[in-house]
């Protein structure tokens, strides 16, 4: 086996764990929505991600979200209709529409953050700040290189502001 092949088996071992990480963390959203249903766990991320990084028109959520507009559409009629998120007309343009994240949907979010790193620290709790910044700056790096490798617009978005 060549150094090549090493290589190759390293990253593809990266990925499935990556994979298996982020199965994990589903597992953990669907098990917690499950015990408390409501909101859809997609429309909390989507929710999540307009706290992170501000009001924004649908399509713009579309892109960083890596999904079709229909997909944010109904997700932004969930929220709308739980009263998490705010909408106001465009100010360039009145016909689109900008959301953001209501008072009520912070509070939601607050609780949803709260179970989450609950159970992080119960999963993760021998590993020390640093050990965790570590692994999340190792990760936001690959992100990037991923994004860039991708080489589309809508998935050079950083949505790790």
């Amino acid at each position: 086996m060549g150094s090549g092949e090493t290589d190759d088996d390293v990253r593809v071992e990266l990925m499935r764990e990556l994979k298996t990480a982020s199965q994990l963390q589903h597992a953990w959203i669907m098990q917690a929505w499950q015990s408390e249903p409501g909101l859809h766990p997609a429309a909390a991320m989507l929710l999540s991600d307009l706290l992170k990084n501000g009001e924004a028109r649908p399509s713009e959520l579309a892109k960083r979200r890596f999904v079709d507009l229909s997909v944010v559409s109904r997700q932004i009629t969930q929220l709308s209709a739980a009263g998490l998120i705010d909408r106001r007309p465009a100010p360039e343009d009145g016909r689109a529409s900008l959301v953001s994240v209501s008072e009520k949907g912070r509070a939601e979010l607050a609780r949803w953050r709260a179970n989450y790193l609950e159970f992080m620290e119960k999963a993760l709790g021998g590993w020390d700040d640093e050990r965790v910044t570590d692994l999340t700056a190792r990760l936001a790096e690959m992100n990037t290189d991923l994004r860039r490798a991708l080489g589309s617009a809508a998935f050079l978005a950083d949505t790790n502001k």
